[in-house]
């Protein structure tokens, strides 16, 4: 009994995933004229896109905003009610307004309607009834209409907040390829995430300088660059003359593998017999995500950073990648 029940749940879940996705796909043959005079009034704006909506259909007009505004069009959620007590003093006469509303006849939404035509503000409407008071009024209206709700009650909003808020991602990504919008351009809006780490943070922001280079002579006893490696926890020795050009790396996985072929006789040789002579460098100037791929590329875990003499400047290491999120 317990497993019919939950076969029942599964089918459920189906259901509902089968009819919001027959919602979004029946979008596409709907995307005509409209829609692209939506996108160009848009990009045309000097002003920002407003976008409003009550209830269910304000959650889906504060998505729809923060992705317009994370990809580069400036854009903010206004809440129907609390606009006619006072924040329609945030609207500007150069903005476009975005209104959501299923039925078209939603109040709050209705009651904004003189006010942005006394001041003849673009309204573009997403309702699922193009023969509502809202779509009559707007200047661009888009048809989000959906056959059923997910629901078995056919009355929760489910299918039409799903097909409202693909409708707004449409709208965001065609803004998007319109402005030319690159990675690079997402990064700058997305300082402090991941994307934008991996597009700003360069080599020189993470390498360590000065006196954390282990940094032994070729004369230097195998003991003496063990203790360098050792002391400055980089895994690493950089072999330079007395300007500090770089002649070779020492590893500390050259250590064990030297311990492996010559056994206590390795102690008696200098660094000079077994450094590599061209380690992996990069220049400080390019992107740690960079860095991070050569060391994958090469199966290291640092890089050597010389500067325009091939005088070693810094070491960058893995982990001082991976400890910023980069991946």
């Amino acid at each position: 009994m317990e497993l019919d029940k939950e076969k029942d749940l599964i089918d459920t879940a189906k259901r509902v995933l089968q009819t919001e996705a027959e919602a979004v796909l029946a979008l596409r043959d709907r995307l005509d004229e409209s829609f692209l005079r939506a996108v160009q009034t848009i990009y045309e704006s000097k002003g920002r896109v407003v976008v409003t909506g009550m209830g269910k259909s304000g959650l889906v007009a504060k998505k729809i905003a923060a992705t317009l505004a994370s990809t580069g069009t400036p854009a903010f959620f206004l809440h129907p009610a609390e606009a006619s007590h006072g924040d329609l003093g945030m609207v500007t006469s150069k903005d476009i307004i975005i209104a959501l509303s299923n039925s078209g006849e939603t109040k709050e939404i209705i009651e904004l309607i003189p006010f942005l035509k006394r001041f003849n503000l673009t309204l573009i409407s997403l309702t699922g009834n193009p023969n509502s008071t809202l779509a009559k009024a707007s200047d661009i209206s888009l048809d989000v209409s959906v056959k059923e709700e997910a629901c078995h009650i056919n009355m929760i909003p489910t299918a039409s907040t799903t097909a409202t808020m693909a409708m707004g991602d449409a709208l965001a990504v065609a803004l998007l390829s319109k402005r030319g919008f690159q990675e690079r351009d997402f990064a700058f809006l997305h300082p402090g995430g991941a994307i934008g780490k991996r597009l700003f943070i360069k080599v020189a922001d993470l390498m360590h300088r000065g006196d954390a280079i282990p940094i032994v002579s070729p004369n230097s006893t195998i003991t003496q660059a063990v203790v360098e490696i050792s002391s400055k926890r980089l895994g690493i020795a950089v072999i330079t003359d007395d300007s500090w050009k770089i002649l070779g790396i020492i590893t500390d996985g050259d250590v064990r593998r030297g311990i492996e072929k010559w056994g206590k006789d390795f102690f008696e040789m200098n660094v000079g017999e077994i450094m590599t002579r061209t380690p992996k460098t990069i220049s400080e100037e390019e992107l740690a995500v960079k860095a991070l791929g050569l060391m994958e590329q090469n199966s290291i875990t640092t890089l050597v950073v010389p500067d325009s003499n091939y005088c070693v400047k810094g070491i960058i290491h893995l982990h001082d990648i991976l400890k910023q999120g980069i991946a």
